[in-house]
C-alpha cells in the first residue's frame, strides 16, 4: 500500500543543473512522508540528465512543462498536481537542514495556522555558507508583512488548499509576496522558526539581483495587493528602510 504523502514539495527547475541535486537531496533527507515535484520549465541544460539518478525513487514526481511558464505559474502547476496536505515550495539552487519540515509540521499542527516560515543562512554563489543570518519573528501578521517581507520563499510550509486559493501571479513584481499578503489578509498571522533551517543562495542573475529592478517590483506588488499609488509609495519606502536594516544586521551580526 502507498504511503500517504503529508508534504509536497514543489520545485521549479530552469539552468539549474549544477545546484538541484542538492536541492532534492535536502528534501528527501527531511523525516516526514513527502513527495518532490520537480517541474522542468523547458531548461536547455542538462536537466534531464541530472534527474536520471532519481528514476527508480517513487518520491520524486518529474513533469515536464510544455512550454516555459516561468517560476510562478510552475510552483502554481506542481501545486494542482500535489497530493500532499501541505505544500513546501524550494527553489532549484537553496536547499534545507535537517529536520526542518517536521518542525514546521508540529508548529502548525500545534497552532493550527496555515502558513510556516523559517530563518535563513545566506549563502555564496558557489555554495559556501557565509554564518550571515537572517532571522524571522515567530508570529508574523498581516500588518507587519506589509512593511516588510520577511517570508522567503523556499522557507515556507503552506497547506494545500490555501495554496491553490492563492496561487502566485504577477510574476514582472514579487509574485510571492502577494501571495502571502493574500494569505495573511484573509487567515491572520502566520508562524515561522527563527533557525536558519533554509540555507539561500545569493545570486547578482535572479529577479532581486538589480536592486532598482526589485525596488520597482515591490512598489508594483503592492499595486497588485489593491493599494493606491500614495498608499504604495509610503509602503515602499517603509519596506525599503527595513530591508536595509535587515541585512545591516545579517552582516554585521555574523553567525547567530
Amino acid at each position: 500500500m502507498e504511503e500517504a504523502v503529508t508534504v509536497s514539495v514543489v520545485m521549479p527547475a530552469y539552468r539549474c543543473e549544477g545546484t538541484i541535486g542538492q536541492a532534492i537531496d535536502s528534501a528527501l533527507a527531511q523525516e516526514v512522508p513527502l513527495e518532490v515535484i520537480v517541474l522542468n520549465d523547458r531548461s536547455p541544460d542538462a536537466l534531464d540528465t541530472v534527474m536520471e539518478r532519481y528514476a527508480d525513487d517513487g518520491r520524486v514526481r518529474y513533469v515536464q512543462n510544455e512550454k516555459n511558464l516561468g517560476a510562478a505559474a510552475s510552483r502554481n502547476r506542481g501545486v494542482e498536481l500535489a497530493r500532499g496536505k501541505y505544500i513546501a515550495f524550494l527553489d532549484a539552487d537553496d536547499w534545507w537542514a535537517e529536520g526542518k519540515l517536521a518542525r514546521q509540521l508540529a508548529l502548525l499542527e500545534r497552532t493550527k495556522a496555515v502558513l510556516c516560515s523559517t530563518g535563513r543562512e545566506l549563502v555564496t554563489p558557489d555554495g559556501q555558507l557565509t554564518g550571515r543570518v537572517i532571522g524571522v519573528k515567530e508570529q508574523i501578521t498581516y500588518h507587519s508583512l506589509l512593511l516588510h517581507n520577511c517570508i522567503n520563499c523556499s522557507s515556507v510550509l503552506v497547506r494545500t488548499e490555501v495554496a491553490r486559493e492563492f496561487p502566485m501571479q504577477h510574476e514582472d513584481s514579487h509574485e510571492d509576496y502577494i501571495t502571502w499578503l493574500g494569505i495573511l489578509k484573509k487567515y491572520g498571522q502566520a508562524v515561522a522558526i527563527n533557525e536558519p533551517f533554509l540555507k539561500y543562495r545569493l545570486s547578482s542573475g535572479g529577479k532581486s539581483g538589480d536592486k532598482l529592478k526589485s525596488a520597482r517590483m515591490t512598489y508594483w506588488a503592492y499595486r497588485y495587493a489593491g493599494f493606491g499609488t500614495l498608499s504604495a509609495a509610503g509602503l515602499f519606502c517603509a519596506y525599503a528602510v527595513n530591508g536595509v536594516l535587515k541585512y545591516a544586521r545579517a552582516y554585521l551580526g555574523g553567525k547567530r
